[in-house]
């Protein structure tokens, strides 16, 4: 349940602690005094998106704070796959807005939307006017059956759903395949023929393009490179004034300094490296020169093979990884192709036997929803002649259709409110004193089987009075005996139930603002009798007081 909200500026609320009653929680208050702030403020917190304008004027953020009591679910794995601190039986959820971000936090820790759309399924149910219009639209009828009747065939509806997922993918499959299978000869031949021409090409990596290009530079140039390290070799080895002999009598006078003094001991062994590391160089010029060939025969060679690659490479896509892959890709088409006309036969008697399977699941769940459409319709019709609308019909009409994901059951809410007429589509009902008891019928059966911890109603009194409102009162009462219950009313005759009775004001002083105080003793019989009457007088003080003690 609710247990406290927190509003730090907000809309016209600077700064608001309202404390809630476990039972029925009822706001009134003069029209346009901004009743609906509270409700707004407490579905702005689970709502998956919030506008900047609910930042009070002048104001760099708004907060809004809700404290949940909790005593019936157990959410510790959620919390801990989340990182989310116990506070013992209470959580916090708090949603601040600025003018760049929007950041939802429970207990303290920063959480994304799913997990907040996820707590707020355990926690509250908000009937609004938007979710009247949602009610009375066929295409959600089929759920709230299904809702209502989880307990008995939800499981065998989840199974279904999945079988027919499944389902859905084998036709999505077979359909691939047998747009395989039409390719025609001439397009499989060119596939074989592109498949042949790479593979013919036994082409060794994807750059063995680069490492022939290097090999082609160096035959091309054979001759000038055999002239330019033969010519080094005799330079550094030469027999007369070679780099060597040079190198030799310098060693021989670094020899004889360094008896002399041992500091230039060091030098000397650097010059002894350097003359090793240059006869080492020698060598390797003197083995490249005389290994390099003029190779006529390989030259021509590369150039052909070369010329061969390029070609592949101009066809399919610029480089040898792109000529690989598209190779890759003709193999798979190739083989799909292969695969799907050895096996359309085996997929189409796969798909008529799971087409068989789910025609027989849809069934048991078709018999299943007729029988508890028959229930809620019973209840539901029990529940509006409580709610005075003693000649109203009731019926949840199911008819059958083709397989989708929920079955083959069309489901739609009918109702009659009166003798003359003839069962209508829940849509069509003209009266709004009529949709608000048909809502509050619905919504009370639904509650009583569900375990949601707070309902909140947004004027769900509208266009009834009398005896209407009594009776609408009474119900209210009942279901508050299962859930929290907050709810905005223009109605002295509900609002006299409550447990606890918020009273919304509006000032317009030197600013506009919302102010909202609990009322208790005289204030209460006040708010009532003008809620009754219009205006505070003996008689209308009188009725309000009659109200709250019966």
């Amino acid at each position: 349940m609710i247990k406290q909200l927190r509003i730090k500026d907000y809309i016209l609320i600077d700064e608001l602690v309202a404390n809630f009653h476990e039972g029925l929680n009822v706001i009134t208050g003069e029209t346009g005094a901004g009743k609906s702030i509270l409700i707004n403020a407490i579905d702005l917190v689970f709502a998956p998106r919030v506008s900047k304008e609910v930042i009070k004027h002048d104001k760099e953020k708004a907060v809004i704070e809700i404290v949940l009591e909790n005593t019936k679910h157990d959410l510790s794995k959620m919390f801990e796959e989340n990182g989310i601190d116990s506070f013992g039986s209470e959580i916090v959820l708090t949603k601040e807005i600025t003018a760049n971000a929007v950041r939802s936090r429970v207990n303290g820790t920063l959480v994304n939307q799913d997990f907040i759309k996820e707590l707020k399924n355990y926690f509250l149910d908000i009937h609004s006017q938007h979710q009247t219009y949602a009610f009375m639209q066929p295409k959600y009828h089929i759920n709230l059956l299904d809702n209502y009747a989880r307990g008995s065939y939800g499981d065998k509806l989840d199974l279904y759903r999945e079988k027919f997922k499944t389902y859905t993918t084998m036709q999505a499959d077979l359909e691939q395949l047998k747009n395989a299978a039409n390719t025609t000869e001439s397009q499989l031949d060119f596939l074989k023929f592109q498949i042949d021409e790479i593979d013919s090409a036994n082409i060794k990596s994807s750059n063995e393009d680069e490492e022939l290009n290097n090999e082609l530079e160096v035959l091309e140039n054979a001759e000038k490179l055999k002239e330019l390290t033969g010519s080094s070799y005799w330079a550094i080895n030469g027999d007369d004034g070679s780099i060597m002999d040079a190198l030799s009598k310098i060693k021989q006078n670094i020899s004889k300094a360094a008896s002399f003094d041992s500091n230039l001991e060091e030098t000397e062994q650097r010059l002894v490296d350097a003359i090793e590391n240059l006869r080492d160089v020698g060598s390797e010029l003197r083995d490249y020169s005389q290994n390099l060939d003029n190779d006529t025969e390989r030259l021509n060679e590369i150039q052909e093979r070369i010329y061969l690659l390029d070609k592949l490479k101009h066809k399919y896509g610029g480089t040898l990884e792109s000529v690989l892959q598209s190779f890759e890709k003709f193999r798979e088409e190739l083989n799909s192709i292969e695969f799907s006309t050895q096996n359309i036969e085996e997929l189409e008697n796969k798909l008529a036997q799971t087409k068989k399977e789910l025609e027989q699941m849809a069934k048991e769940i078709s018999e299943n929803r007729i029988n508890y459409a028959q229930v809620l319709s019973s209840l539901i019709q029990d529940k509006l002649e409580n709610l005075e609308l003693p000649k109203a019909r009731f019926k949840i009409n199911i008819q059958p259709k083709e397989l989708y994901l929920d079955g083959c059951d069309d489901v739609e809410f009918l109702i009659s409110t009166n003798v003359s007429e003839d069962l209508k589509p829940l849509a069509k009902v003209a009266s709004g004193g009529e949709i608000s008891r048909v809502m509050l019928a619905i919504k009370s059966i639904f509650a009583q089987s569900d375990d949601i911890d707070t309902c909140i109603f947004d004027e769900i009194d509208t266009g009834i009075s009398g005896k209407a409102s009594q009776s609408v009162a009474d119900e209210i009462v009942e279901l508050s005996k299962y859930h929290q219950i907050i709810l905005i009313t223009h109605q002295a005759i509900i609002a006299s139930k409550a447990n606890k009775h918020f009273y919304v004001r509006k000032s317009q002083d030197n600013e506009t603002q919302v102010e909202v105080y609990v009322l208790t003793g005289d204030n209460r019989v006040k708010a009532l009798a003008e809620l009754a009457g219009g205006e505070i007088n003996e008689q209308s003080m009188e009725f309000a007081k009659s109200l709250i003690i019966s």
